[in-house]
């Protein structure tokens, strides 16, 4: 079976210190529909890349609205992952990634949230790559 099309709970993001860590201290930019949100851990973990996906109550009302979109967020991710962590295999740290749905409709289209995935992990890898990291020691 090959492992590069996975998305393992390994690979979530779910420490609640990792997480305020990440939004508190993290560096972002925005990517309709999304804000994203990064830091370089010096630790090593035993994953390179560690993923959350959040869609706020406030902008989306309807659970399965949410739950929808996350579900496709996640398959957006998992199909283009390999963009990002090809690029973070020269790094000894792993990367916290947090991506929040910022628009206040749910009817978009998987191919356009695909390519916005797409860019953000590109403009993810560039920022990483050209020294414009937000490192945290821990």
């Amino acid at each position: 079976m090959n492992t590069a099309y996975t998305f393992r709970k390994t690979e979530r993001l779910s420490l609640k210190k990792d997480i305020d860590t990440l939004f508190n201290e993290g560096a972002s930019f925005n990517l309709t529909p999304f804000k994203v949100f990064y830091m370089v851990q010096i630790r090593g973990e035993d994953v390179p890349v560690k993923v959350l996906i959040g869609i706020p109550k406030k902008k989306i009302r309807l659970a399965v609205n949410r739950n929808r979109l996350r579900r496709q967020i996640k398959e957006a991710y998992r199909l283009h992952k390999h963009l990002l962590i090809d690029r973070m295999k020269s790094h000894t740290g792993s990367l916290h990634i947090g991506f929040v749905y910022a628009r206040d409709r749910s009817d978009i289209a998987f191919t356009e949230l695909e390519n916005q995935m797409i860019s953000c992990l590109e403009r993810l890898g560039r920022n990483i790559t050209g020294g414009n990291d937000q490192v945290a020691e821990k």
